[in-house]
């Protein structure tokens, strides 16, 4: 898949360079609906991040496409060109457009397509 990097400012306060694939890529792959198709019920659709510590963090499917908002939430596997280390990996999700980072879900397990709706 293809990769991209995001410059943000992390937990310590400094600024850091991500590398990763987009979330939005990898919903795509999964079949979530997208720009279009995402309409109607398809509006409470959801997606949970959660990590192996047990952190969740929850996200509208549409604030993740680019026909709705111009965020680019990636799935990272490295900082710094570095791998993250065994205390933020091997993946952490990374929202750069957010002001506090609640949503950075270190040590990333899983993304599950939940219906809020329902």
């Amino acid at each position: 898949m293809p990769r991209t990097k995001v410059t943000a400012k992390g937990h310590d306060g400094s600024t850091h360079e991500y590398e990763g694939v987009t979330l939005a890529s990898l919903l795509a792959k999964a079949g979530a609906p997208q720009a279009g198709d995402l309409r109607g019920k398809s509006m409470s659709l959801g997606v949970i991040a959660e990590g192996s510590d047990g952190y969740r963090a929850a996200f509208s499917l549409a604030e993740l496409d680019v026909d709705f908002a111009n965020e680019s939430v990636l799935v990272a596997d490295t900082a710094d060109g570095k791998d993250l280390g065994p205390d933020q990996g091997p993946l952490r999700l990374v929202v750069p457009g957010d002001k506090r980072q609640g949503r950075w879900v270190r040590l990333l397990k899983s993304l599950s397509i939940v219906n809020a709706g329902s």
